[in-house]
């Protein structure tokens, strides 16, 4: 089956699961997109333990593998979604829902039985009409006798391959007609055939924790001056300004958020380049300890000069009075 496709990222992805009395994806649609490593992974395939459990099986492709996590493109291409159940058995959960359900949400469903299988139940899963969409082989060594009715049944002409599409880059084929579609870091134009680069530094659409440089349809990020790029190579970090070889002060460097300033040592003054100094100053600062003891000595030299004063006056009235006394003495 995986021969007669044209397997590719761009053109059909195929996944495959392994369902007995438990489910397994063996892998999903964005795993491989080339034949031979597709049918590698097949080979290695082992058998689950006993069981028919397939309308968990198809309830798992709707829920696990049709997502777009897991490599299904978005529903706006409108890229048909084929299910393929292959079955020796018969069904040990019930199918008829469930398989309704997966055929609402658009998934197209086939249904191959082997040997015994329950053909009942077969129709009861496939979409219509049911002679395109059920299928009986005896044994699987002739299962692959099955696969040009399935290239016929679904796989029409890849209009892709025709060189007639007109997209500029991608044509993703869409039965028997087509999609256009643009590389990653493009977006496709009104026109939907011809792509753009995408801004990927625009807001919100980068993981960058400060500066997103764009670079040809991809970006990287950087970190404003004073900041240090992170090993997760987004988030950013403050460096220390202050680190030897870091700054230019003379004397003292002091950080100060991602930046930093300088200053002095004690008995210097900050010249004004904000980065030298000059030498010891002459005079010393005043604490206001020492401000008013500055002002007590005053108050205090003031009232000695005072009280100095008013004895010289008094000193000077003594000295009149005595040279009038001795005048007097004189005389008589």
């Amino acid at each position: 089956m995986i021969d007669t496709l044209d397997v590719g990222e761009r053109t059909t992805r195929v996944a495959v699961m392994n369902y007995a009395s438990t489910v397994k994806v063996e892998f999903p649609l964005r795993t491989y997109f080339d034949k031979a490593s597709m049918k590698e992974a097949v080979s290695r395939i082992e058998p689950l333990s006993a069981g028919t459990m397939t309308g968990l099986a198809i309830q798992t492709a709707m829920e696990e593998v049709f997502t777009e996590e897991m490599g299904t493109r978005p529903a706006a291409f409108n890229i048909p979604r084929v299910v393929i159940v292959v079955t020796d058995g018969r069904p040990q959960d019930q199918v008829q829902d469930v398989a309704a359900s997966a055929r609402t949400a658009g998934i197209e469903i086939y249904t191959v039985g082997v040997g015994r299988a329950d053909m009942q139940a077969l129709r009861i899963m496939a979409s219509e009409p049911l002679d395109e969409h059920v299928f009986y082989v005896e044994t699987y060594g002739v299962i692959e006798k099955l696969t040009s009715r399935f290239r016929e049944t679904f796989c029409a002409v890849n209009v892709c391959a025709l060189g007639t599409h007109g997209c500029q880059q991608v044509c993703v084929s869409n039965g028997a007609s087509h999609l256009c579609d643009c590389y990653e870091g493009y977006t496709l134009n009104p026109d939907k055939r011809t792509c753009s680069a995408v801004d990927v530094c625009a807001p919100g659409r980068h993981g960058c924790g400060q500066i997103c440089v764009s670079n040809n349809g991809s970006y990287v990020c950087d970190c404003y001056e004073g900041y240090t790029l992170n090993p997760d190579n987004k988030t950013c970090s403050a460096l220390d300004m202050c680190a030897p070889g870091r700054h230019d002060c003379a004397q003292v460097c002091l950080s100060n958020d991602g930046s930093y300033s300088c200053g002095c040592y004690e008995g210097y003054t900050l010249n004004p380049d904000k980065k030298t100094c000059s030498g010891a100053i002459t005079s010393s600062l005043v604490t206001s300890e020492e401000s008013c003891k500055c002002e007590a000595i005053a108050a205090l030299q003031d009232s000695v000069t005072s009280h100095l004063e008013a004895l010289s006056t008094k000193l000077d009235e003594v000295s009149e009075k005595l040279q009038r006394y001795q005048d007097r003495q004189q005389i008589v």
